[in-house]
């Protein structure tokens, strides 16, 4: 009996995630970037035995000391992979938590770069492909290392140099101003003060989910 049945529109919801069925094993596999993060292992009759997602090592070990349901990766590395019962006792906000942080660390595991590649956000969650510029004139923030068309010549856009240049992050959702100062500064003069709260709230919100900390 499968006690999660949200678990598949819960990780199809998050950002860039694709899945598939690996037939040999029977698994259906929740990739981000192209690796695993998490699997539903299915029976002979396609029934779920197991709930396969990757863990932080240290964090892991306690889980399955709290929990009997949880188990060492089913055919996984026993370090860095848990398994858990789907009919067990391991509460949902709790398995939620562990999906997200599966999910987490398979996209950190890749260069900033390519996360926001993978993503498909600029350093400020811009989502690059529903923007109007993109395409024939802007390839976009990644592309150009933040040297888009509206920023300063020859210079990359403040916010991009801000957080990936000058603190090294992966994109705005790892400062704790977010949104600060400068999204103001860089505000596009085409819109409204409505507008501009919007995007900024459309920005924050692409960013939080990604980051796990809304």
């Amino acid at each position: 009996m499968m006690k999660y049945p949200w678990i598949d529109e819960y990780l199809l919801a998050k950002r860039s995630v694709t899945k598939d069925l690996q037939k040999d094993w029977n698994w259906v596999r929740y990739h981000i970037g192209g690796k695993m993060f998490a699997a539903v292992c299915l029976n002979g009759d396609h029934e779920p035995y197991y709930i396969t997602m990757k863990c932080d090592p240290v964090e892991g070990d306690f889980l399955r000391r709290q929990y009997e349901d949880i188990i060492p990766g089913f055919y996984m590395n026993k370090q860095h992979w848990n398994s858990v019962k789907p009919d067990g006792a391991v509460p949902d906000d709790l398995m939620r938590r562990m999906l997200d942080e599966a999910y987490r660390l398979m996209l950190s595991s890749f260069s900033g770069k390519k996360q926001r590649e993978i993503l498909g956000l600029s350093a400020c969650g811009t989502d690059c492909g529903k923007c109007g510029c993109y395409g024939e004139m802007c390839q976009g923030c990644n592309a150009l290392n933040g040297k888009v068309f509206h920023a300063p010549k020859g210079k990359a856009c403040p916010i991009y140099h801000c957080a990936v240049n000058q603190n090294k992050f992966v994109n705005c959702a790892g400062c704790e101003k977010l949104p600060c100062d400068i999204w103001k500064a860089t505000k596009d003069p085409s819109m409204t003060d409505e507008m501009f709260e919007s995007n900024t709230a459309e920005r924050v919100e692409n960013l939080r989910r990604i980051a796990h900390n809304p």
